[in-house]
């Protein structure tokens, strides 16, 4: 091989890194964006929560917890127990959901996302962890 062609060929591998290094700026870009936008959304929901809060009379009772997702009651547990591994199961128990087998495969793969997004560890088959 000469010298031309190698350096033919480092340009064009040059160019193709340059393109695909531009490409991910405009993801960076893009994320970056659609991210301010949820927050400032998120910062608008807590607002208009405060304001209805502060127009309800004060024998109004709040909504009861169970409002909350499945997915929220899942992760406020995993906060509230970080060094607890659980079992599906158990986790169902502690929650206080049914333990019949098609809940128990809904949560389990509930846990898988949870465990793909970072947010959990599996430190072994079926027992499930908060990432630390």
């Amino acid at each position: 091989m000469n010298i031309s062609e190698l350096l033919r060929r480092l340009q064009a591998e040059h160019d193709e890194t340059a393109a695909h290094a531009d490409t991910l700026r405009g993801q960076i870009e893009q994320l970056t964006t659609t991210l301010a936008e949820t927050e400032a959304r998120l910062d608008e929901l807590a607002v208009t929560r405060k304001v209805i809060d502060g127009l309800t009379p004060p024998d109004h009772k709040p909504a009861p917890a169970e409002t909350a997702t499945v997915y929220q009651r899942i992760v406020t547990t995993f906060n509230e127990h970080p060094g607890k591994v659980f079992r599906v199961r158990d986790l169902h128990e502690h929650l206080g959901l049914t333990t019949d087998e098609p809940s128990i495969n809904v949560t389990r793969s509930r846990l898988g996302r949870l465990v793909r997004q970072g947010f959990l560890t599996q430190p072994g088959r079926g027992r499930y962890q908060k990432r630390t």
